[in-house]
């Protein structure tokens, strides 16, 4: 019994040791960063890509305006951006409301025009307005669903 235990003990630190192994020491090489260079069609030749850091000066970060409350020009909060919508990937067209219910349950979903809404970025938040909306106005509207 004690044999086996000692044994099951020393396959458990050999499986525990075998990562350790493969890791490289802080001494060793590493390998040169590698950039693009088009070949004579213009095609990158090397499947590695080195991107430069660009800085807008305006736009909105589609992952800040998902979840994003909506208020109407009240400043009453009418709901919550559920989605968005693209035509052919490249404009937005719909931005999906999700308004009523409570802590997500029983929430309707609703399709709003894009250029209705109105963004402002505050600080690194997304605040979002419907110019003349309220929760029963958008409560009347149709239910949005995806098509399949």
């Amino acid at each position: 019994m004690v044999r086996q235990t000692f044994l099951g003990l020393v396959a458990a630190l050999a499986i525990m040791a075998e990562p350790v192994l493969a890791q490289q020491t802080p001494d060793s090489p590493k390998e040169p960063a590698t950039t693009i260079s088009p070949n004579p069609s213009g095609s990158p030749t090397s499947p590695d890509l080195i991107v430069a850091a660009v800085k807008l000066q305006s736009g909105f970060r589609i992952s800040k305006l998902i979840g994003s409350a909506v208020y109407n020009d009240q400043n009453e909060k009418i709901g919550s951006v559920d989605d968005l919508v693209t035509k052919d990937g490249s404009q937005i067209i719909i931005a999906v409301v999700s308004v009523g219910g409570f802590l997500g349950m029983g929430n309707k979903l609703v399709a709003i025009p894009y250029d209705q809404l109105h963004l402002e970025m505050n600080k690194d938040q997304a605040k979002v307005t419907i110019p003349n909306a309220s929760k029963d106005a958008l409560n009347t509207m149709p239910n949005f669903t995806y098509g399949g």
